[in-house]
């Protein structure tokens, strides 16, 4: 074999050998390529997925949503207030002196007070419930109970207005200040007790009444349910010609008062007082009506009788 031969072959093989070098490469940077373009893929789903594979949550309500999408509920009437109808207004024009009246019907939760209510009227005889009412309290705070004395001393002092009765009672209490305790805790504002014995001369609100009512009558009260059944069990007791004044407001014979009368002996003017829990037409109403001035005890129970009427009335009870 030549020279010239010899080198011929190995130029042919050389080329061949750089001809599969770059067939090879091109394959190899192909392939880089085609992976590069997969993971570059990969990574645009992992960064942004697709709604098409992520389903899209569920909606959350928006804190403020528009009127669109939540439409305005239509306003909520206001409650109705109770307010003094002519009835009651010319019932209290009739009084000689001062009046005031203050009434809540239970079911509906409706409260009326009407007159002269700032004005301080001297209890006379309605004291007797709040003497008994802090008299349970005391035996409450104790715990024991009322002695048979006390039982049967709160027995005339409510049913027959036993003026005795209620002044061994009110010295069982301790008197004015043993009165003013306890009504500071029923929540009476407006209440001080007579002093020097003078129970009858304690001065009270219609207002404050009506809380002292609630203590007896409802179970928002400081009272036991065994106290406040005995105070209304002695209530429904009272004798009757003692049952007139709120009375006169209920729709028939289920009603539970007390009253008080007295005549002031600087002016000959009558004190007339009711209190009570009448039901009139299917409500329960507690009822407080006081006042002074009178010129005669019928007179001024003609008054209490149609204030308390026409107050019950004004709360739609009619």
């Amino acid at each position: 074999m030549t020279m010239r031969s010899v080198t011929l072959t190995r130029l042919l093989s050389l080329v061949s050998l750089l001809s599969a070098v770059g067939i090879i490469t091109v394959l190899l940077l192909q392939g880089h390529s085609s992976a590069t373009e997969r993971h570059a893929t990969m990574s645009t789903v992992t960064a942004s997925p697709s709604t098409s594979h992520s389903p899209t949550p569920a909606a959350r309500p928006s804190a403020h949503p528009t009127a669109t999408a939540s439409p305005t509920a239509p306003p909520t009437p206001a409650a109705t207030v109770p307010t003094a109808d002519a009835a009651l207004t010319s019932a209290v024009a009739q009084a000689n002196g001062a009046v005031s009246v203050a009434v809540t019907d239970l079911g509906s939760g409706q409260s009326l007070t009407y007159g002269a209510d700032g004005h301080a009227f001297a209890t006379a005889s309605i004291v007797k419930v709040d003497i008994l009412a802090t008299l349970l309290l005391q035996a409450q705070d104790q715990g024991t109970t009322l002695t048979q004395n006390q039982q049967s001393l709160a027995t005339t002092m409510i049913e027959n207005s036993d003026n005795d009765s209620a002044t061994a009672l009110w010295d069982d209490i301790g008197q004015e200040s043993g009165l003013n305790a306890a009504n500071q805790r029923f929540g009476l504002t407006s209440t001080a007790g007579g002093t020097e014995g003078n129970w009858g001369l304690t001065t009270t609100t219609a207002a404050d009444q009506l809380r002292l009512l609630r203590q007896v009558f409802t179970s928002d009260s400081l009272l036991s349910a065994t106290s406040r059944q005995y105070v209304q069990g002695l209530l429904d007791q009272v004798e009757s010609d003692q049952r007139w004044g709120v009375s006169a407001a209920a729709s028939g014979s289920d009603y539970a008062v007390k009253n008080g009368w007295l005549p002031r002996s600087a002016t000959g003017l009558w004190v007339i007082n009711s209190i009570g829990e009448v039901e009139r037409n299917g409500h329960q109403l507690l009822i407080a009506v006081v006042s002074d001035g009178n010129l005669s005890e019928s007179a001024g129970i003609s008054l209490v009788q149609s204030v308390a009427q026409a107050a019950a009335g004004s709360l739609g009870t009619a």
